[in-house]
């Protein structure tokens, strides 16, 4: 193991512990990055908006949020792997498909891992060195799907199940389509009142389904229904849609 591989265990650990006190410096222009086929790689900025240098390591996974740069195995390469950012300076990763074969008939998803450990404090061995990693998807995009990625969300089949293990109620979204349908949030709307998920957000992978359990909910109310949601677009923006609840 080397020497930055030793450092990136421990920095992880750090980053969970006690990321909510400090404040990241790197900053990924994007909140996620698509892939379409037909290009020969993709690029994905970054910029130091702080008054330090840091170090940082990049590396794709395929969800595992605990794999590391070195037991991910995806099918594409970035450069660079490991930089030193100078103070308020930009770096652009390349990213290459490197050409194994995906499903064609639908989008694949990956993670976009961004790791920065900022230089120890000179003279101060007190002091505590912070690490932050980024993480955002990566959706790899074939020729000729039908239809349009912004187009899906309206096209989710949502109903109202039972949890499989009893302990209450899910909105169930099935996408019949090839695209991944990501939801920053999610209501249950029955007549005056409202539902929330259990956690915020969350995403229908294509021609699949994906349970959304509620809160402060066992029964099924006799209210009319419709599902109130905000889905994620390309560029990151949030947009409202409403669709009735299916029988």
């Amino acid at each position: 193991m080397n020497a930055f591989a030793r450092l990136l265990i421990p920095a992880t650990l750090l980053l969970a512990a006690l990321a909510p006190v400090a404040e990241a410096s790197v900053v990924i222009n994007g909140t996620r990055v698509v892939y379409p086929a037909n290009q020969r790689e993709v690029s994905v900025r970054l910029d130091n908006k702080r008054t330090i240098p840091v170090l940082v390591r990049t590396w794709l996974d395929d969800g595992d949020a605990q794999a590391s740069p070195e037991s991910s195995d995806v099918p594409f390469t970035m450069t660079p792997p490991i930089f030193r950012m100078n103070a308020d300076a930009s770096q652009t990763l390349r990213i290459m498909h490197t050409g194994e074969t995906l499903p064609a008939d639908r989008e694949s998803v990956y993670w976009l891992n961004v790791l920065e450990v900022p230089p120890k404090a000179d003279g101060n061995t007190n002091s505590l060195q912070f690490a932050f990693r980024n993480r955002i998807k990566l959706f790899y995009r074939p020729s000729g799907l039908p239809g349009q990625a912004i187009e899906a969300p309206a096209k989710v089949r949502w109903s109202l199940v039972q949890m499989p293990d009893g302990s209450g109620l899910a909105l169930k979204g099935e996408n019949p389509t090839p695209y991944h349908v990501n939801i920053g949030i999610l209501k249950l709307i029955a007549g005056e009142q409202s539902f929330a998920t259990r956690e915020t957000g969350g995403m229908v992978k294509p021609m699949s389904s994906e349970l959304f359990p509620l809160k402060d909910l066992s029964q099924r109310p006799s209210a009319p229904m419709q599902v109130d949601y905000k889905y994620i677009t390309d560029h990151g923006a949030q947009l409202d849609g409403n669709l009735p609840l299916a029988p």
